[in-house]
C-alpha cells in the first residue's frame, strides 16, 4: 500500500466524483477505476497516515489503519435494503473511532468529501435516546465539568453544533448557550465548506490537525457517557 506525505487532493478527485455522480454504473466505473485509485483512494490513505500520530495522541485506542473498511469508506454501496440502487457512493469519508462493534453511541472524528463540498468534525454518528439522556444527566449533575469541556466553543469560528433538536424546551431554565447542546436528539460539531483551494494543498492537513486537537477534550467528555 503506497503511503506518502499528504499534499492535498487534486481537482481530478472532484472531477471523478462528479463524473461518477453522472455515470453511476459498473461499466463506467470499471473503465475509470484507475482514476478512483489514483485520485480518491490513494490521497485519502495518505491523509489518514498523516493524521495517525495526532489521532493516537488524542486516544491511543483509535483505529488509524489507512484501509478501506477500517478508517476509509467503501466505494461500493450495499443496495440490498435501499430504494436507491446506484452501485457506487459518490462521496468518501474517513472516521477515526475505537474498533468496537457497538460504535454508534461512541463519539468519532470524521472527514467527508463529496462532489460539491467537504466537512470535518467530531461527535456521534447516530446516538440513541439513552445516550443523549445520559449526556443531559451528566450536564445536570456536573455542570462545571460540561462547561470546561465546551469552553473552547465560543472562542472559535470553525465548528458549529449540528444534530436534530426537540421542538419543545426540555428544561426552559437552562440558558440559551446550554440549550443549544441540551436540546439535541443527536450531537456533533462540524465545519462545512464548499470546494476551495485549501482542499488541494497541505492546508487541509493543518486544518484537520488543528481542528481535531481543538475537539479532543470534548471527545473525551462524550466518551465518558459511553462507558458510564
Amino acid at each position: 500500500m503506497p503511503i506518502s506525505s499528504f499534499t492535498g487532493y487534486s481537482p481530478k478527485t472532484i472531477a471523478f466524483l462528479q463524473d461518477l455522480q453522472t455515470n453511476n454504473n459498473k461499466a463506467w466505473f470499471e473503465d475509470n477505476k484507475h482514476l478512483y485509485t489514483d485520485f480518491v483512494l490513494k490521497p485519502t490513505q495518505s491523509l489518514v497516515s498523516a493524521l495517525s500520530n495526532i489521532m493516537l495522541d488524542i486516544d491511543p485506542y483509535l483505529e488509524t489503519s489507512p484501509s478501506v473498511g477500517k478508517t476509509i469508506s467503501r466505494i461500493y454501496r450495499d443496495t440490498r435494503f435501499s430504494m436507491d440502487k446506484s452501485p457506487f457512493r459518490t462521496n468518501i469519508w474517513i472516521t477515526f473511532k475505537r474498533p468496537k462493534k457497538e460504535w454508534v453511541d461512541a463519539p468519532a472524528f470524521f472527514f467527508e468529501l463529496t462532489p460539491n463540498s467537504y466537512r470535518y468534525g467530531m461527535g456521534f454518528y447516530s446516538a440513541t435516546k439513552d445516550t443523549m439522556d445520559k449526556f443531559r444527566e451528566l450536564i445536570d449533575r456536573k455542570p462545571d465539568e460540561f462547561e470546561r469541556a465546551v469552553s473552547f466553543y465560543p472562542k472559535q469560528q470553525t465548528f458549529v453544533i449540528e444534530g436534530d433538536l426537540y421542538k419543545k424546551p426540555l428544561d426552559p431554565s437552562k440558558p440559551k448557550e446550554i440549550l443549544d447542546w441540551y436540546q439535541r436528539k443527536n450531537l456533533y460539531l462540524v465545519c462545512n465548506r464548499g470546494i476551495d483551494s485549501r482542499l488541494f494543498g497541505d492546508e487541509l492537513l493543518r486544518d484537520l490537525t488543528e481542528g481535531f486537537s481543538q475537539l479532543s477534550n470534548l471527545y473525551h467528555y462524550l466518551y465518558k457517557i459511553k462507558i458510564q
